[in-house]
């Protein structure tokens, strides 16, 4: 198995490092995704047995593994023995967690660099980052303090970590606002929706950070104490911190895949059709090494573009567990590899690294209720 492996591995990460847009690229991703998921029902247990329950699929759209399969088996090629790093997801409302187990975190960090480079950090500026999140070290089965761990040290000049022993440090962060302003030094904030929620309820007025700055955030709007549309989140951000909405780019990523999707922003060359004065009109850009399509709920066989239906994730990062994913986020295909996502489906168990801030942050800030871009909700 191990020669085989290597082979499989060497050729994605190839693939992931140079692929394009193109209807080839298109076509090679397509023959990746039926290579590895075929050595992935040899080698995955857990994707095997699923297989035999649902079927092999086909050679276009094999059979995909559903996310909730993490919280109840082992999804991994290898022994736990080989695990070099494991992610576990949050948010779920049973007591049991879904875990991600690692043998090697080579393609991960190859598929976070070149997403965020493309999306992100486009203009190859060192920036102060402003993290809303612990580091990996606090929060070491965390995926996204991992990536945002990476982040630090492939495109930040320095970092400021705000999340402690108690919760997030408000002081810390209105004092690294304050010196963003007054030295005029572009910063990047960076957490998951409902850190920032709390941070904006508990922070007095406004700021007005200098040109350059943004704002990624991540996780979904809907916590267990409110919710928020996601276009308010949007525009409150941006209201509040003084930048030009294309500034604000969300992040749709989770623990079971190892690659991330972000907002079209103002780095991508897609962005001048994107009309930014208007939130509700963003979509997601998928990677080129990862398939996004929204399937029947019924059938689970994929739609046409405009059709809404539950999301799947074919993602050739994934060499270890399942390349094919099953999510229960509803989603729209757009035009030149775009999407829509539009949230989780209806019944869908809450989950996810914003709920875990939720969690948290809600006893240590009361809810603000002058704010009226937040509504009281369950």
């Amino acid at each position: 198995m191990h020669r085989e492996r290597e082979a499989l591995k060497e050729g994605i990460r190839a693939f992931i490092a140079s692929c394009g847009t193109s209807a080839a690229d298109r076509r090679e991703r397509d023959r990746w995704i039926d290579t590895l998921c075929a050595w992935q029902r040899q080698h995955v247990a857990a994707y095997a047995r699923w297989v035999e329950v649902r079927g092999p699929g086909d050679a276009m759209w094999p059979t995909a593994l559903p996310t909730e399969v993490f919280r109840w088996a082992r999804v991994a090629a290898h022994d736990e023995s080989e695990d070099r790093r494991v992610f576990w997801t949050s948010g779920t409302t049973a007591a049991e967690r879904g875990v991600h187990p690692f043998r090697e975190l080579d393609l991960y960090d190859l598929a976070a660099h070149r997403a965020a480079k493309q999306m992100l950090f486009g203009d190859d500026r060192p920036l102060h980052l402003i993290v809303l999140a612990p580091d990996e070290g606090a929060a070491p089965h965390s995926s996204l303090s991992y990536m945002l761990s990476r982040f630090a040290e492939w495109f930040a000049c320095r970092s400021t970590w705000l999340w402690g022993e108690a919760g997030l440090d408000l002081e810390a962060l209105a004092r690294s606002l304050d010196q963003a302003q007054r030295q005029n030094e572009p910063v990047g904030l960076l957490g998951t929706s409902f850190a920032f929620v709390h941070a904006l309820d508990a922070l007095p007025g406004s700021y007005r950070l200098p040109e350059g700055s943004r704002i990624m955030q991540t996780g979904g709007f809907k916590g267990r104490s409110r919710e928020i549309e996601a276009p308010q989140m949007r525009a409150w951000l941006a209201e509040r911190f003084g930048l030009p909405l294309a500034a604000v780019a969300a992040e749709y990523g989770m623990t079971e895949m190892s690659s991330q999707l972000y907002e079209l922003n103002l780095f991508h060359r897609d962005a001048a059709e994107q009309n930014f004065e208007t939130p509700e009109d963003r979509v997601y850009l998928v990677p080129p090494w990862v398939r996004a399509t929204p399937v029947d709920p019924d059938t689970l066989q994929p739609l046409a573009e405009g059709e809404r239906g539950l999301l799947r994730i074919d993602d050739l990062a994934n060499l270890d567990s399942a390349c094919a994913l099953q999510t229960a986020d509803l989603a729209e295909a757009l035009p030149g590899g775009r999407i829509r996502i539009l949230g989780r489906a209806p019944q869908a168990s809450p989950r996810g690294c914003s709920l875990a801030a939720d969690d948290l942050l809600r006893e240590q800030f009361a809810p603000s209720q002058a704010n009226p871009s937040v509504k009281d909700g369950s």
